[in-house]
């Protein structure tokens, strides 16, 4: 005990007994149970209430894809950038019916992301040929490849952008 007599060996007693005790303290923590999760979600152990929505990569026409608009309760909202479509419902509040950027949902968004313009002539009719966008500049060229990018690293690409007659949708269409 003539080591705890000193006023500094006392100190430094308290030190690594209160260092010691954080570094056990984690191993003690127990895990929580699965009702416990869920009903605390803001901890850090906490579950979704349910799996998420499963996404399958499939071909999309104009008019297969034109029911993805954010239109239905609990509808997807997909559209479409240079021949992928990506799926935008976390971003509800800009790709859906009420959102600046509701106009391109269920749609190709191509010339209108290109362009930067949000107009409803920017978006080619349902039933013509998906538009080839030669007729854009360098520039909106670059533009669209931006939002590509953009899109591509915050949502998922959950297929492609085919025109009707071409025998890719008529493989999706007979499974």
């Amino acid at each position: 005990m003539s080591a705890l007599a000193n006023p500094l060996n006392l100190a430094l007693s308290a030190i690594l007994l209160y260092l010691a005790r954080n570094l056990v303290r984690p191993f003690l923590a127990r895990t929580p149970t699965l009702s416990a999760a869920r009903a605390s979600p803001s901890s850090y152990l906490s579950l979704p209430a349910s799996h998420p929505h499963k996404v399958e990569w499939r071909v999309f026409t104009p008019h297969t894809l034109a029911p993805f608009d954010g239109t239905a309760a609990d509808a997807r909202i997909l559209l479409a950038i240079d021949g992928s479509v990506f799926d935008v419902s976390r971003g509800a509040n800009f790709y859906g019916p009420s959102g600046p950027y509701g106009n391109f949902a269920g749609r190709d968004a191509s010339r209108g992301m290109a362009k930067q313009s949000f107009e409803m002539e920017m978006l080619a009719p349902l039933d013509a040929r998906i538009d080839d966008l030669q007729d854009l500049t360098p520039a909106e060229r670059t533009n669209m490849r931006e939002w590509y990018q953009h899109f591509k690293n915050k949502y998922f690409i959950c297929g492609i952008l085919v025109n009707t007659d071409d025998p890719r949708a008529a493989a999706e269409a007979e499974e």
